[in-house]
């Protein structure tokens, strides 16, 4: 699929205002109302935008506390069926299949440090794990992102 230069401006509007509208958006952008809204929907149809929900904030809902946990799993034994266990913990948000000595990578957050240490104790009574080792995020210095794909795309 490839995205282009008006594909990333209706990318950037909506990233930026969520809540825009496709008739504000059309004006803003100087095109057509159906143009705005059939790009939406080819760009939702073929997998580049994945949802519309909110970015919520962690630390706003009382989750200060950020850490990658590293993951061994017993081999043999499928990244799927730990994943989905993993996936029944509320404060694991993300989990990757990686390379390397270790199997999956976990983005975990907690209330607190004392917090953290029942979320990690949850992870590793999770079947199949026989290893994790944590590391705490101290500060984010830069918050998650994808638009500066998004024009780097349109370029190459």
């Amino acid at each position: 699929m490839s995205v282009d230069a008006l594909d990333a401006r209706i990318l950037e509007l909506f990233a930026a205002e969520p809540r825009v509208g496709v008739l504000e958006a059309s004006r803003r952008l100087g095109v057509a109302r159906g143009t705005v809204q059939a790009r939406l929907d080819r760009l939702q149809r073929d997998g580049v935008v994945r949802g519309w929900g909110p970015d919520i904030d962690t630390t706003a809902i009382g989750y200060p506390v950020t850490a990658f946990a590293t993951l061994q799993i017993e081999q043999g034994s499928g990244h799927t069926t730990v994943a989905a266990a993993l996936a029944r913990i509320p404060e694991v948000l993300e989990v990757h299949t990686i390379t390397g000595a270790e199997d999956l990578w976990c983005r975990i957050v907690a209330r607190s440090n004392a917090d953290l240490q029942r979320v990690i104790d949850q992870v590793v009574k999770v079947r199949n794990i026989q290893r994790a080792s944590t590391v705490i995020a101290l500060a984010e210095q830069i918050p998650h992102r994808v638009l500066p794909l998004v024009e780097a795309a349109t370029k190459g």
